[in-house]
């Protein structure tokens, strides 16, 4: 099985998961090739698992011709049996080339299908997705698909680097700094639950203002800013329980990543966790924007070990069960080989 994938994405819950699987896919024995952005700092992370091109892909540029060529030139050399495109942006840019199957992964609902006219199948990754896109009239192939993390348990960094107390109660929350993340109502659920601290681990268009946010609640002595981190599994691995409090989250790496370090989780009801997490057995639920409903659930976790256990253990059956790096990749397989067939 040989396949090429395309993708635009820069740095972010979506570009974990595409790491995650170019590596799964080549334990697997694929052979793969990905075109991507120049200066993606997880390029490393998948040197040995594909051949790498890099390019820029502009809607209105000499560069979208330039980039056009060499595609045709790769394709024709490497005769791939699925081109695969990850988001809209790189589904613009799928060839019309017809000796291969050609998908795109949808990691959020669409707001249109004009971007997929050279797409065969959609991969959507929650059942929400998928109604939606078969609400738009969307009327060739249709999967569902979910993600898998590789978090595993590692050595935790020292919290002495995050000038955090050996004793104190962490709660790490990681993504993008964009307004639908929640990480203000994050912020002000911790400030309600004393002695606890919050690492934030991300950046993005809202982190000034989540700075100034943590200065007006005047918890900065207890919030980290370490930024955005290629591999936050020591944080993860150093704090006591993870966080989502998203209003819009479809089925981020997010949802797996605090389960797969082995960590209690505490979310708010959006789309994605709402499909993947059940209250009381692998995470506490909360209501999107209720504040004070976040930070009763911090403080259940900070004062109640048993319950930290209990919810540890379910969100790992979860994983194994529902979500595992194994079923995911068969079902991406499963799919390759019934479109490769029609050829």
């Amino acid at each position: 099985m040989k396949v090429m994938h395309i993708h635009f994405g820069k740095e972010g819950g979506a570009e974990r998961f595409f790491v995650n699987l170019v590596n799964a896919l080549h334990d697997r024995g694929v052979e793969q090739r990905v075109l991507i952005r120049p200066g993606r700092s997880w390029r490393g992370e998948i040197e040995g698992s594909a051949r790498i091109y890099e390019g820029v892909f502009r809607r209105v540029s000499l560069s979208r011709f330039f980039l056009g060529w060499r595609m045709s030139r790769i394709l024709r050399e490497f005769r791939p049996d699925v081109i695969m495109a990850w988001q809209l942006r790189a589904s613009r840019f799928m060839p019309p080339y017809k000796d291969a199957f050609r998908i795109s992964r949808l990691g959020d609902y669409p707001e249109h299908l004009g971007y997929y006219t050279n797409v065969e199948t959609l991969v959507c990754i929650t059942p929400d997705i998928a109604a939606k896109v078969r609400e738009f009239g969307w009327r060739r192939g249709v999967e569902v698909i979910a993600n898998f993390t590789r978090a595993t348990p590692v050595a935790p960094i020292a919290r002495a680097e995050m000038r955090t107390p050996a004793e104190a109660f962490v709660v790490v929350g990681m993504g993008r700094f964009v307004k639908r993340k929640g990480f203000d109502g994050l912020l002000r659920a911790i400030q309600k639950v004393e002695g606890t601290y919050l690492w934030l681990l991300g950046d993005g268009p809202e982190r000034e203002e989540l700075e100034r946010l943590t200065d007006n609640l005047g918890i900065r002595d207890r919030v980290r800013f370490p930024g955005w981190q290629t591999n936050a599994y020591g944080y993860l691995a150093a704090g006591d329980a993870f966080a989502i409090n998203s209003s819009h989250e479809p089925l981020g790496n997010v949802c797996f990543e605090g389960w797969g370090a082995g960590k209690p989780t505490v979310a708010a009801r959006a789309e994605g966790p709402s499909w993947v997490m059940t209250d009381e057995r692998d995470a506490l639920m909360v209501d999107c924007g209720d504040d004070e409903g976040l930070a009763s659930a911090i403080r259940r976790l900070r004062d109640d070990p048993g319950l930290r256990e209990k919810l540890s253990a379910g969100g790992r059956e979860t994983l194994q069960t529902r979500f595992s790096e194994k079923a995911i990749t068969d079902a991406y397989l499963e799919l390759f080989a019934k479109g490769a067939a029609q050829r």
